[in-house]
């Protein structure tokens, strides 16, 4: 749980998430949306992707990233049960 809050807590990161709600993308399309170095954004990428939160599928010489929603929701239940919510309400 701690690698994805880690992942999440970097702003370019959860704007590459937003990013890819819609669909996957490839990593030329998320660059193009950030004002930085590729290296830096293979950096946001391979963060994203230990935390478990993106897949990447490389076809030919170009990577396409789509988010993984089982691994999110995975972790945000686990942080609501260990702050005691559930079913929307906390636990007295």
């Amino acid at each position: 749980m701690n690698t994805v809050f880690e992942a999440l807590a970097h702003p370019t990161r959860r704007e590459i998430l937003e990013m890819l709600k819609s669909g996957s993308k490839t990593a030329g399309e998320l660059a193009e949306a950030f004002d930085v170095s590729k290296p830096t954004m293979s950096g946001h990428f391979a963060k994203l992707k230990e935390a478990g939160l993106i897949h990447a599928d490389q076809k030919g010489t170009t990577i396409f990233y789509s988010i993984n929603m089982s691994a999110l929701e995975e972790v945000l239940l686990g942080f609501m049960s260990k702050m005691g919510v559930s079913n929307g309400e906390t636990q007295p």
